[in-house]
């Protein structure tokens, strides 16, 4: 009889907790997005009748109404990183009211095989501060759980809840054996995900400050440090000089693709971009005056500066309309045009006596 009266509540007060898994769900994702936070998925689900029924076999002399039950409402929020379930946690204790008695850190547990299950769950509330409606005062008053896990974590849960988890049919001990064996394979990796994308951003703030230095003979070129040289905007008083000619505007495009054409010329430091800005300056400076002089160009991209110094650089080092077609092939794909336009620029250097 008492059961009955939970689930008649349950079935009354479904579009309360309709109302507050769409708010819950929005707020979440809008707070995720100011804040920067990347994260994997946001599942949630509201308990099928079949599934509180089942609770309420086993526990419901506990439960005196429906607000005692805390997770007929279920939220997952799902990140790439186990590290970032604090960061996901930090968001949830600022913008709920905590229910702290109820609510579980289950990451402490020292079960070697429970690895799917060690997730973050709070127990919440929405507070009036954050959402209010007069006509369903229990929006307020019901608690719903959030569970905060990696992608991993989850992936295991619902494979081992799929595998064995709940059923009725014991699990002989060596599949558990194996299924504990591969719990600690995936907590290994997910660890070892976290340690190294924490190894990249330390190397990656190691090289911003090798950059800001100066001393670029000390720093690699690579992906990571071509992209902080580029916001020291090394090219810049030549991206001036060329825009002067026809008194244009300078259309910031980006120097990226210019990486692969620095690496197939054999450029080892970004000491080396340098000492070919400063050999090649002059000359590349030149190249755009025949270029655009006449043109009435009044837009330049910030491009043509290193474009040039490579076009110069490729040239007085013997390399040739081959060079350059090999240039405008890594630039923009294979292509015909490719010769034709490299054969119009020789020509042009072929005049300024770059060859």
């Amino acid at each position: 009889m008492h059961c009955e009266m939970i689930l008649e509540e349950y079935h009354e007060k479904q579009p309360i907790y309709l109302k507050m898994q769409e708010f819950i769900l929005e707020k979440l994702k809008k707070s995720f997005e100011t804040k920067g936070v990347v994260v994997a998925g946001i599942e949630s689900r509201i308990k099928t009748e079949k599934s509180l029924i089942g609770k309420l076999e086993i526990k419901g002399y506990k439960y005196k109404t429906i607000a005692d039950i805390t997770d007929i409402l279920g939220v997952r929020v799902i990140t790439n990183y186990s590290d970032d379930v604090d960061i996901v946690a930090a968001i949830v204790e600022n913008m709920f009211e905590m229910d702290w008695d109820n609510s579980v850190d289950k990451r402490k547990m020292l079960d070697f095989d429970r690895f799917g299950y060690i997730s973050l769950h709070y127990i919440c509330r929405i507070p009036a501060s954050l959402f209010h409606d007069d006509a369903m005062p229990e929006i307020n008053e019901f608690r719903f759980e959030i569970q905060m896990c990696s992608s991993l974590q989850h992936v295991w849960a619902n494979m081992h809840h799929d595998t064995g988890y709940k059923t009725e049919v014991e699990i002989p001990v060596e599949y558990q054996r194996n299924m504990s064996r591969l719990a600690g394979m995936l907590e290994l990796i997910d660890e070892q995900f976290s340690r190294i994308r924490k190894e990249i951003t330390d190397y990656r703030r190691k090289v911003q400050a090798l950059v800001a230095t100066g001393n670029f003979d000390e720093v690699p070129l690579n992906g990571d440090t071509f992209r902080s040289y580029l916001e020291l905007k090394p090219f810049k008083r030549l991206a001036d000089k060329i825009a002067s000619i026809n008194q244009a505007e300078i259309y910031e495009d980006s120097l990226m693709p210019y990486y692969n054409v620095l690496i197939r010329m054999n450029m080892k430091t970004l000491g080396d971009v340098g000492r070919m800005y400063k050999e090649c300056k002059d000359a590349a400076y030149q190249l755009a005056l025949l270029q655009l002089a006449g043109t009435g160009l009044d837009i330049v991209a910030y491009s043509v500066t290193l474009q040039n110094l490579c076009i110069v650089y490729i040239l007085k080092k013997g390399f040739g309309e081959g060079g350059l077609v090999q240039m405008f092939a890594l630039l923009y794909g294979k292509s015909d045009y490719n010769n034709q336009r490299a054969h119009r620029i020789y020509e042009q250097a072929t005049k300024l006596k770059l060859v």
